[in-house]
This record gives structure tokens, C-alpha cells and sequence, in this order.
């Protein structure tokens, strides 16, 4: 198995960084095309990528303003079953987040490529939270 971590400050408090990761509207805003689900445990969430990418995934930790993950239900081969979460800690008004997707079957050419493009949207996700920025879905790996 392969996992892939990034660790990296958002400089805004924990409830911000938090609605930022766990909520529809906040994927929405540097991760998905358009997503549904609520982040409550045992919760369905729908993570559409596009027609060939309309993925599910189950909330399996919710600790409010601390710790979110889903664990892919459907998805890709190699994200099948795999965990993507987030771990939160305030540091003096700065959140420090702890991103992790594990569980991957192999350190593959899209698992690479995959630890590439999360180093990428956690990027947007930082500046989304930061400064008000937005990038439009198309172009996001772009910027």
C-alpha cells in the first residue's frame, strides 16, 4: 500500500478551514465540479468531476472543527476504498492542516500523479480560504 501527506499552515481560524474541507460549498470552491453530502458519520457524499468522474465517497470521521475524512465508495481502481481526510490543529489563529488520501493499492503512475495534483488543489484551498480566491473548475491544475 501507498499514501500520500501533505502538511501545511491556512492562515485563518479552524472554522473556516474546516467548512473549507467537510462542506459541499467548500469542495466546490478548489476541489469538485459540484458535490452533495452532509458532514455527519455514516453520510453519502457525491463528488462529480464530470460525466466519466461522478464519484461517492462516505464520511467515516467527522469531529467538528478538527478532523473530516471520506472514504471512496465510488470511484477510480486505484481510489477505490482509499481514505482522504483532513486533521486540523489551531496554532495560535493559524490552522495547521494535515491532509492525508491512504490506502492506495500501489505507488502506481497515478498515484504520482494523484500526490501531485492534491499538492495542487490544497494550494487553491489554501488561497480560496486566505484571500476570497476562486479558479474556475476548467483550469484549476492550470494555475
Amino acid at each position: 500500500m501507498a499514501d500520500i501527506f501533505h502538511h501545511f499552515p491556512i492562515n485563518e481560524p479552524i472554522q473556516k478551514v474546516f467548512d473549507g474541507v467537510a462542506t459541499p460549498a467548500g469542495l466546490d470552491a478548489w476541489w469538485t465540479l459540484r458535490s452533495s453530502g452532509k458532514p455527519v458519520i455514516g453520510q453519502e457524499y457525491e463528488l462529480y468531476f464530470g460525466e466519466a468522474y461522478d464519484w461517492r465517497a462516505v464520511v467515516t470521521k467527522c469531529v467538528w472543527n478538527d478532523e473530516f475524512e471520506l472514504q471512496m465508495t465510488g470511484a477510480d481502481k486505484d481510489w477505490q476504498g482509499t481514505r482522504v481526510g483532513f486533521r486540523l490543529e489551531n496554532k495560535s489563529d493559524i490552522t495547521q492542516v494535515r491532509f492525508y488520501h491512504i490506502g492506495w493499492p500501489e505507488a502506481n503512475e497515478h498515484f504520482r500523479t494523484s500526490s501531485y495534483c492534491w499538492a495542487m488543489y490544497l494550494r487553491l484551498l489554501k488561497r480560496h480560504i486566505e484571500f476570497g480566491e476562486f479558479v474556475k473548475y476548467e483550469v484549476r491544475l492550470d494555475v
